[in-house]
């Protein structure tokens, strides 16, 4: 039988993965529309642009591995 803290356990892990990839993926949304406009304006921002793509995403894999420590303690 499972005990109500392992559920609550799993419950947590899907909150760190699910909030941080909304987090990242509202983040991102206005981060690629300000990249792709400096990029057409100056073409020699596409480098820039895409790193600061990459900073959210950066958040989502901490959500990751908080959920792998949190499953680890089931």
């Amino acid at each position: 039988m499972v005990d109500i803290g392992s559920g609550l356990i799993a419950v947590a892990a899907g909150l760190a993965v699910g909030l941080t990839g909304l987090g990242a993926g509202l983040a991102e949304k206005d981060i690629g529309t300000a990249a792709v406009g400096a990029t057409v304006e100056d073409p020699k921002m596409f480098v820039k642009g895409i790193v600061f793509m990459v900073l959210p995403e950066t958040i989502l894999l901490l959500g990751f591995v908080m959920a792998f420590l949190l499953m680890a303690k089931m």
